[in-house]
């Protein structure tokens, strides 16, 4: 299914805006889906968190190791998860994926010490490596290519929204019911999301050709069982490796997740030994973050509508160095406020289009492998940013940390435009 745009005299047709892509019935129903089930991830998110806090009193340590449990499986599996998702059909793996996380929200009933909770994070984690790049498959074959960016932006904003809302609303409900009925809750939301993608009629192009041709440097002697697997994410990892575009926004995307992972856990102390103020500060500051998100999301499709996409992730990259800059440089609140909301912003203009030029330039026979090798690589760098910003901290202190990602940025920014700009690809039929 597809809306059909106004085609200017030039012949490209003209972007369209996220209430014409929310015609698409498809898309419709994805982002219902998605708006119901992030909002249960945050309600039995923040469950989790208040109970290892103020029940098993967690360390910081093991709340930070609960982040890692949830991030660690879909950045190991990612690139693996892609290949089956190429390969079943759409629909039932995206149904069989929500109830499969709808059970395993249930067993969080059942939880009662830390190594549990890692336990059952980790195995919907698991089963959300297939979902994401399904996902992803499914609005690239629901939503014309000219109106991918303003889909991705529609999606985004859904979690960067949750970022805002979703905290002050599990709080309440959790209050109110405690943490037994938000498992439940966000068990109930991941059944929602579930039927809604079952109602829908989801299709993709057929495959079996153009796998052929995109395989056709392999060995031409049939492949089965584990050398199978390995070949089709040989395909995947080699598209990736020689497209200079894709390779670059993906590459970008990793970079502004690592620091955004050496940020998050900072920040708080920033606010304190550098800020020298107190907790409510730091939820401002923190705030910050996501209305930059959420208005940068907002306005992509009309402030930057016919700008490249390239163009857009290169102004993120230098958008996230800017804002990094100056919490380094003038350590007063006000710039810390300023600093948090361009770096919001500046995120935004990375993710959305460099996810929408993935999306335009990947073959429809890899989206799942090219979709999934990307969301393996964005929750690596955020790992590896959990893990490294403490160390470093403690060794060249928080300043120095941020000075370093800047700089980090600004390098990235110059490598790709030198040597990483994609060249003119026909976009995939």
């Amino acid at each position: 299914m597809s809306t059909n745009a106004t085609i200017p005299a030039a012949g490209v047709p003209t972007p369209l805006t996220m209430a014409e892509v929310l015609r698409v019935p498809v898309m419709r129903r994805l982002w219902y889906a998605q708006l119901v089930s992030t909002f249960g991830d945050f309600l039995a998110l923040f469950a989790v968190i208040n109970f290892l806090t103020f029940h098993l009193n967690a360390t910081p340590r093991d709340v930070t190791g609960l982040q890692i449990a949830y991030l660690l499986p879909i950045a190991v599996l990612g690139v693996l998860a892609g290949v089956f998702v190429d390969r079943w059909p759409l629909k039932p793996t995206l149904v069989a994926s929500d109830l499969a996380r709808a059970g395993l929200c249930l067993l969080l009933l059942f939880a009662h010490s830390t190594l549990q909770f890692y336990l059952v994070m980790a195995a919907i984690s698991v089963v959300s490596s297939f979902f994401g790049p399904a996902q992803g498959v499914a609005i690239r074959s629901a939503v014309p290519l000219h109106g991918l960016r303003s889909a991705n932006s529609l999606m985004q904003q859904v979690m960067f929204g949750m970022r805002i809302i979703g905290p002050p609303l599990a709080g309440a409900m959790y209050v109110q019911f405690g943490a037994r009925y938000c498992y439940i809750g966000d068990s109930i939301t991941f059944v929602c999301s579930g039927l809604l993608i079952a109602s829908l009629a989801i299709t993709r192009p057929a495959l079996a050709t153009m796998e052929k041709k995109l395989d056709e440097n392999e060995d031409a002697k049939p492949k089965q069982g584990i050398a199978s697997i390995l070949a089709d994410m040989k395909v995947g990892i080699s598209f990736i490796v020689r497209h200079a575009g894709v390779f670059f926004v993906i590459l970008a995307l990793a970079a502004g997740m690592f620091v955004l992972g050496c940020f998050g856990p900072l920040i708080a102390i920033y606010v304190r030994d550098t800020l020298h103020t107190s907790t409510k500060i730091y939820s401002v500051v923190s705030a910050m973050i996501g209305v930059g998100m959420f208005a940068g999301i907002s306005s992509l499709g009309t402030l930057a509508k016919n700008v490249k996409n390239t163009t857009l992730v290169y102004f993120g990259l230098g958008g996230i160095a800017l804002g990094v800059f100056l919490l380094a440089e003038l350590p007063y609140v006000w710039a810390a406020i300023l600093a948090n909301l361009i770096i919001g912003l500046a995120v935004a203009g990375i993710i959305v289009p460099a996810t929408t030029m993935i999306q335009q330039e990947t073959p429809p026979a890899l989206m799942g492998r090219v979709g999934s090798t990307n969301m393996s690589l964005i929750f690596a760098a955020q790992i590896l940013g959990l893990l490294l910003s403490g160390l470093l901290a403690n060794r060249i202190g928080v300043v120095h940390v941020f000075q370093i990602c800047a700089v980090m940025l600004v390098v990235l920014v110059v490598v790709g435009k030198l040597f990483m700009e994609p060249q003119t690809h026909p976009t995939p039929a």
